[in-house]
């Protein structure tokens, strides 16, 4: 699991496999998000689970990008 906080967001990356420790679900690395300072359920990035780790964290990068550019707007 791979957890990352910036600009008030945090950000988690977990992998998901059918059976073996940790979540269980579609296999692949699956990207989520929330707002720090509210205690909501974490939103699951589009395009979850991603085959590789760098295209969900690439996927985390753009939904940041995403959401600063609307907090500007």
């Amino acid at each position: 699991m791979w957890s990352a906080n910036s600009y008030g967001f945090s950000f988690v990356i977990s992998n998901e496999s059918r059976s073996g420790p940790g979540l269980h679900g579609q296999p692949g690395f699956v990207a989520s998000w929330r707002l720090i300072d509210l205690n909501r359920p974490a939103i699951r990035v589009g395009g979850s689970p991603f085959k590789t780790f760098a295209e969900a964290e690439k996927a985390c990068e753009e939904m940041l990008k995403h959401l600063t550019d609307d907090r500007a707007g």
